[in-house]
């Protein structure tokens, strides 16, 4: 087996960076021959993805976090056409690793290296929004927002760092006028958040408690304007997961999502954002797309 790993050093606070000589090793040790590329700019690992898709490489491996996870099959995803992806594997080398724990990926380099070395795959569900992929997680409105500031953030890590920049975001909340169709059903008027999952957990929360990652669904958690003491409940909630069961909150499984937003609305895929002020989402699944490696 060949295969191209793609490792991002910015991942765990850099802490990724001093793993790569012991992600090459590993591979080695299992017999694989690997391609590790280092990247160096946010970005490069969705067209050294591409590239390595539509080349010889029997396989793409992200080595990172959830967001280096994002830009490596996001260039998987483009390369694939209308068939399913080349078979894609995962070194966990982020802060929460969200995608891979919800996945029963290994948590340890060399575990996860033998799983990729034995080479048994699964089909999973991809999510599209807009033109951007994503695997685990996408959202509008407050999620993003949330994200946006804890980015302004430099000195504080890990679980504290999420609650500060979830306080700011909340001193900061506006709704978004916005208008949304889904399989069935819909909203008009003022929004304060939109979450799109494939996988039940993101951010460390599990925003959606029972979501499979190949069942053909997207899981859609949805909040209109509310209190802000209404606001505040149903993150309380969200803690313990039970949130879907608030009166003020539509959980729904779906296909499809549109929506129009005033002002432009932060969107990110897989904790990733790629804007800050869309007026117009589009939420589509691809059933099975994605070949991932499984222990």
């Amino acid at each position: 087996m060949r295969v191209k790993v793609i490792l991002n050093p910015y991942a765990n606070r850099w802490g990724a960076k001093d793993r790569a000589q012991a992600t090459a090793e590993a591979f080695r040790a299992a017999g694989v021959e690997c391609d590790l590329v280092v990247t160096g700019a946010i970005g490069q690992g969705t067209p050294e993805a591409e590239a390595a898709a539509r080349g010889d490489y029997d396989a793409v491996i992200a080595a990172g976090g959830d967001g280096t996870i994002n830009e490596v099959i996001n260039g998987v995803l483009r390369a694939s056409g209308d068939g399913p992806t080349r078979p894609f594997g995962i070194v966990p080398l982020g802060t929460a690793n969200d995608f891979n724990l919800m996945a029963g990926l290994p948590k340890k380099i060399e575990e996860s290296v033998r799983v990729i070395a034995a080479g048994r795959t699964r089909q999973i569900d991809a999510g599209q929004v807009n033109d951007r992929y994503f695997i685990n997680n996408s959202a509008a409105a407050m999620e993003p927002m949330v994200t946006l500031e804890n980015i302004k953030m430099t000195r504080l890590s890990g679980e504290i760092r999420y609650i500060v920049a979830l306080l700011r975001a909340l001193l900061k909340l506006k709704p978004w006028d916005m208008s949304l169709t889904w399989d069935g059903g819909g909203f008009d008027g003022p929004s304060y958040l939109l979450s799109v999952c494939n996988s039940p957990r993101t951010g460390g929360f599990m925003m959606a408690p029972g979501a499979v990652l190949d069942d053909g669904y997207l899981d859609m958690v949805f909040v209109p304007k509310v209190s802000k003491a209404t606001v505040i409940s149903i993150l309380l909630k969200l803690m313990r997961g039970e949130h879907i069961h608030h009166p003020d909150v539509t959980f729904r499984r779906v296909t499809a999502i549109d929506l129009t937003s005033t002002p432009g609305t932060p969107v990110h895929s897989d904790g990733e954002i790629f804007t800050e002020s869309a007026t117009k989402v589009s939420y589509r699944i691809l059933p099975g797309k994605v070949t991932l490696f499984t222990p």
